[in-house]
């Protein structure tokens, strides 16, 4: 095992070591309204947030968790290693460079992840930042903006992503479990889950998404071609690559090549990061008075946005 893997599964395995230590009470907290979970995220963490300095050059992906289902970390996580690295043309000496620098100052996915001094460490990075983060934007610093970073949104259709959710929510250790789907559906609609609404997260969004350093990207269009999907990430964030390379990193990140590796990488998390990875799975589990509340609510809050017409709902969320 590599030293990056093996720092990676290090840092997992305490995690899953805390949260099996902790009662279901202390595994999430609330921060301006937010749930998120202790084990991952801190308040102290968050009250220094600001202090983050974005880089114009910065990848910033965006998601609300499990849109990209693959994995917590997020599957487009790894592809956008991937689209930079081969863009860049680094060898496997730089390559390894990069990983021990980022290992010595231990800077592990997700914006919001870690100790408060994560952010002084993270300025030390000499190379292009891939940021990630599941945080809402008026929750993100106010330096991403200002740097004009580009940002790549990533949504998903809400009734599969709604699906996935549950059953990460009940396989991951961090996370209080739910007794029911019917029990998780009511916390779903109302926000009471970590890293909140879903619907806020998309209606916050969409106020962003004309911006010209922003681009959203659906997970059912990177289902339907994932290499196109590639090719206009990579074209946005300026990554220079040809036909042939987008495709030898559209197979490394095919959903069967991201399985087959789930169990090496993540350890004992693998299985849980890892689900089916389809589209309309909520099918299996919404009743017809859910799927009428969740219509409902869309047409209320997204079904005249930008937003809301890039996921489809009429195609993706009705039976």
């Amino acid at each position: 095992m590599d030293k990056s893997r093996k720092t990676v599964v290090e840092y997992l395995d305490k995690i899953l070591a805390d949260s099996e230590k902790a009662a279901p009470e202390d595994l999430l907290f609330s921060y301006k309204g937010i749930l998120y979970p202790a084990t991952l995220c801190s308040p102290e963490t968050f009250q220094v947030l600001d202090s983050f300095e974005a880089r114009s050059d910065d990848v910033i992906l965006v998601a609300y968790p499990k849109n990209g289902n693959y994995c917590y970390t997020n599957w487009l996580d790894q592809v956008l290693n991937d689209l930079e690295i081969t863009a860049a043309k680094y060898t496997e000496e730089e390559i390894k460079k990069r990983i021990n620098i980022t290992n010595e100052l231990s800077v592990f996915p997700r914006l919001e992840f870690g100790d408060p001094e994560k952010f002084k460490r993270m300025k030390e990075l000499p190379f292009r930042r891939i940021i990630i983060t599941h945080l809402p934007p008026q929750v993100l610093p106010k330096s991403i903006f200002k740097s004009k970073a580009k940002i790549l949104l990533l949504v998903r259709n809400l009734k599969d992503t709604a699906v996935s959710y549950f059953h990460f929510y009940n396989n991951m250790p961090t996370l209080p479990s739910f007794g029911s789907w019917d029990e998780y559906f009511t916390a779903f609609m109302h926000g009471k889950l970590c890293w909140g609404s879903y619907f806020d997260y998309l209606v916050d969004w969409n106020k962003h998404v004309a911006d010209e350093n922003v681009m959203a990207i659906t997970y059912e269009e990177l289902k339907e071609n994932q290499t196109l999907g590639l090719k206009k990430t990579a074209d946005f964030f300026g990554f220079s690559l040809s036909e042939e390379e987008i495709q030898t990193v559209a197979e490394k990140s095919s959903f069967k090549a991201m399985k087959e590796k789930s169990s090496k990488t993540p350890g004992a998390f693998g299985e849980i990061f890892f689900c089916k990875g389809g589209v309309s799975d909520w099918k299996n589990l919404f009743n017809e008075d859910q799927n009428q509340e969740m219509d409902k609510t869309f047409e209320e809050l997204l079904a005249r946005t930008k937003l809301g017409a890039k996921i489809k709902y009429e195609v993706y969320c009705k039976a």
